[in-house]
């Protein structure tokens, strides 16, 4: 917890003394201007309910109430069985309940049907970088919602606490309408240029949010008619440090596309999300899964971070639990899928499997950035998914938690919009938007979610985010075998990897005597 707390605290400092913050031209998170966009066209109940009378915020009670998201609902209440199911079954001798009277502390779902909180803008953040999924639309413009109670919670000696609630709710839009792209107008330069040409605005509030929608603005083209998905995050449950086990949390992620047919969000897997369990109990569809994944094309998709995995592979939720460390564990989403001592003989892939697969690659001029070994494979298998992204150097088992602008005195740990990883990637996302602005073909690779990549910028160098004070790091050593996959993983000059002793994965801080 120490180690957490210290690398959230940096992240607070180094976004806090950013003179041209990272996030410029890709993301949206003023607090005053979020609380306009709230109030006006950007509201969840202007979004998802634009015939309804808007005057009064959407609260979940009238939010769940909808037709198109009753099956998301639905979709919810059954994952919280299924937990609660599993949970009793695997962990008998611990409670489970809302309340801090049991072992594991779970989400109370009356809040999914309380008229006294609703979900709240906390940022709205351009993915254009994702266009190599839907290059038709440009990619994809994420408006997040975080829940809050709109009745202030009680104060407890002298301090109120944040309304806020470990839950948030993100609509994924398409950058451009449908009938945008079948137009061409506006363009994905154009469109990166409207984004970008926000980075260098001195405004903030009402001024800023109606310099963003005003029509030639990045905000202007996105509408009702664009939503293609909602994805669901939140707080499942929560283990306090006790006699019996460490601190957990377990974040439960979801997804629902939006089906026109219907006017409903329905069901969805989760992209690139393993379903582990399934592979480990199939062993046919565990040899389809690895010819599809070992073909030189894929491989080199999934080095670069790219692949599409095909819906077939892929489960419906994900449930990630936190803190999960350095050393490899069940708690991983690929944990058991490559052969190791732990693994044993239900393993999907074998050791030769995956250098064989990785020479086969090289001889047919595939160009492997990231994956040079069999742990940087199973790490990328890892971090290539939802729940393995967002346990990687995430505040909890979010990326993005947002601002809170309606706390009055909100504390540091609420003033962080954003995860390391999330501040960590935006040079990369800046630089697949200047590439469209430009006309030129964008790189979308993207490094490993512990490493950002650089893109020739030394706007990272010595910060959190790639090798300063609180980095994800490895330690080489001299005449070590040591993974080529990591080894470009170092600190900054006068700080060391400093690890645990189960494994060579630690952080960058002062080198020790």
């Amino acid at each position: 917890m120490v180690v957490g707390l210290a690398l959230l605290c940096c992240c607070s400092l180094a976004y806090a003394d950013e003179s041209a913050p990272l996030e410029r031209g890709t993301a949206i998170l003023e607090p005053s201007a979020l609380r306009a966009l709230d109030s006006g066209a950007f509201g969840l109940g202007r979004m998802l309910a634009p015939a309804r009378d808007n005057a009064v915020p959407l609260t979940d009670a009238a939010l769940f109430a909808l037709p198109s998201m009753q099956p998301v609902r639905k979709g919810l209440e059954a994952e919280f069985d299924r937990y609660v199911e599993t949970h009793k079954a695997t962990l008998p001798n611990e409670s489970i309940g809302v309340g801090t009277s049991y072992a594991f502390q779970l989400f109370d779902r009356a809040l999914l049907e309380s008229p006294d909180a609703r979900f709240v803008l906390a940022g709205v953040v351009n993915r254009m970088d994702r266009a190599f999924v839907d290059p038709e639309h440009c990619g994809e413009v994420r408006l997040l919602y975080r829940l809050t109670r709109t009745t202030p919670p009680e104060a407890k000696d002298g301090e109120v606490a944040s309304p806020r609630l470990p839950m948030t709710l993100n609509i994924v839009l398409k950058a451009r309408s449908d009938a945008e792209a079948k137009s061409n107008s506006p363009s994905c330069a154009e469109i990166a240029k409207r984004w970008l040409s926000t980075a260098d605005l001195q405004l903030a509030g009402p001024e800023l949010a109606a310099k963003l929608t005003a029509p030639d603005g990045p905000l202007a083209l996105i509408r009702p008619e664009n939503i293609h998905r909602i994805e669901t995050n939140l707080q499942v449950a929560h283990a306090p440090k006790s006699a019996i086990r460490d601190f957990r949390t377990d974040y439960m992620m979801k997804v629902f596309d939006y089906q026109a047919a219907s006017g409903s969000f329905e069901e969805a897997v989760l992209e690139d999300q393993i379903d582990r369990d399934r592979l480990l109990s199939d062993a046919a569809l565990a040899s389809e899964f690895k010819a599809w994944l070992l073909d030189p094309v894929h491989l080199g998709e999934l080095d670069r971070g790219m692949a599409v995995i095909p819906d077939k592979f892929l489960a419906k939720v994900a449930v990630a639990p936190t803190p999960v460390g350095f050393v490899n564990s069940d708690m991983l989403p690929a944990y058991g899928l490559v052969q190791s001592e732990a693994a044993g003989a239900t393993a999907v892939f074998s050791e030769a499997d995956v250098v064989g697969a990785l020479e086969k690659a090289a001889a047919q001029g595939v160009n492997l950035q990231n994956i040079q070994s069999v742990a940087g494979f199973e790490r990328r298998l890892n971090d290539s998914s939802c729940g393995g992204c967002h346990q990687t150097r995430g505040i909890g088992g979010f990326h993005f938690p947002g601002v809170d602008w309606m706390a009055e005195k909100p504390s540091n740990t609420v003033v962080v919009p954003g995860s390391p990883h999330f501040f960590g990637d935006q040079v990369r996302r800046r630089d697949i938007l200047t590439s469209f602005a430009e006309g030129r073909t964008p790189d979308f690779s993207r490094g490993f979610a512990s490493r950002p990549q650089l893109r020739g910028s030394d706007e990272l160098a010595g910060t959190v985010y790639n090798d300063g004070w609180g980095a994800h790091c490895y330690a080489s050593r001299d005449g070590a075998d040591n993974d080529k996959s990591f080894s470009r993983w170092t600190c900054a000059a006068n700080l060391s990897c400093q690890t645990g002793p189960a494994t060579r994965f630690g952080m960058c801080f002062i080198a020790t005597r």
